[in-house]
């Protein structure tokens, strides 16, 4: 299917409804066709907290989601996806996930568990994999959304261990005997780069459980000076190379340094790109330059409508539906042994 010009912006969220993917019902964006998916999102989160465990209700359902990005905020698929953010945007995104974690209002109360399973229900994505980020001390996301997510057969929920917590093995295994899939490592958020001594230990630790990681990873220009730091795709190669017996996923696919991540991705066995935030350009160029059988679909809800990541996909693999299935959902059931 050839990209077509008028496919790439859109005046809001609904406008998608443009392309042959998406219906308009009830003043909700739907997929139009049962047959697109199904879809498993490999990279969500729900409202993260600090300071106190439960300041926001993960299974109250609210009539409407508030995504960081706004539903009426102009779209570009063909940039990098917080391109799209305004001024305003961002300093309210920023006021929510710093002051506004330890409380129970704001964008935070509407990043529940039910407001993504509608989401996910009316878009065919069956499955989403919850990505928690925790601190040291005084933060205990990967234990609540465990908890919130136990016997839900359509959300998987990672592990999230600082590497700076006292026994991380310890952690790591109460939250393995909790359901966690995996682990989360966040450099820019974390604030420790992913080639620190300690991070080494982590995945080390992982590798023996062979328990996948998905970074966040690369810069992305509206992170802190030493969260962008931390995050340059070149920091990542050490743990890459000394773990061959662990996954890695890299979240953003590098994000703003794509290249760089698709070398890694030709170079290591070990390693799968994840498509969140990417543009169309990005996604096309990842799947005709690396091996389709480890990339990945996701979306970074609440930050974003999974709507905008599903689109890309289908543009990026047209007509091809093979391939469209094995990005949107083949790859990520290979990957967590999923039926």
């Amino acid at each position: 299917m050839r990209i077509r010009p008028e496919w790439l912006r859109f005046e809001n969220l609904l406008d998608l409804a443009r392309t042959p993917f998406f219906e308009v019902h009830e003043g909700r964006l739907v997929l139009a066709d049962p047959a697109l998916g199904p879809a498993i999102d490999v990279h969500t989160h729900l409202a993260l907290t600090f300071l106190r465990r439960r300041t926001v209700d993960l299974s109250a359902e609210t009539p409407e989601v508030e995504h960081y990005l706004p539903a009426d905020r102009a779209i570009d698929l063909d940039v990098y996806q917080n391109r799209n953010f305004s001024t305003d945007d961002l300093e309210r995104m920023t006021r929510d996930l710093s002051i506004g974690s330890v409380g129970c209002g704001g964008q935070r109360r509407t990043h529940t568990l039910p407001n993504l399973a509608r989401e996910m229900r009316e878009l065919g994505v069956s499955r989403s994999v919850l990505l928690p980020i925790d601190f040291p001390v005084l933060s205990h996301n990967a234990d609540t959304w465990l908890e919130v997510s136990r016997d839900r057969g359509d959300f998987l929920c990672f592990g999230s261990v600082h590497p700076f917590v006292r026994d991380p093995e310890a952690v790591l295994d109460r939250q393995i005997a909790a359901g966690a899939r995996g682990v989360k490592v966040h450099p820019a958020v974390q604030l420790v780069p992913p080639d620190h001594p300690r991070c080494m230990r982590l995945y080390g630790l992982c590798e023996a459980r062979r328990l996948p990681v998905l970074f966040h990873c690369g810069p992305v220009d509206i992170e802190t000076r030493l969260g962008r730091r931390f995050s340059q795709v070149a920091r990542y190669e050490r743990a890459i190379a000394e773990h061959p017996g662990c996954t890695f996923v890299l979240g953003h696919s590098g994000a703003l340094q794509l290249e760089q991540a698709l070398a890694f991705s030709r170079r290591y066995p070990n390693v799968w790109l994840e498509l969140a935030s990417q543009s169309v350009s990005g996604v096309a160029r990842i799947l005709d330059t690396t091996d389709p059988a480890r990339v990945l679909y996701g979306s970074d809800w609440p930050f974003y409508h999974q709507a905008i990541g599903l689109a890309k996909v289908f543009l990026a693999t047209g007509d091809d539906a093979a391939l469209r299935t094995r990005v949107l959902s083949g790859n990520a059931s290979a990957l967590f042994g999923l039926t």
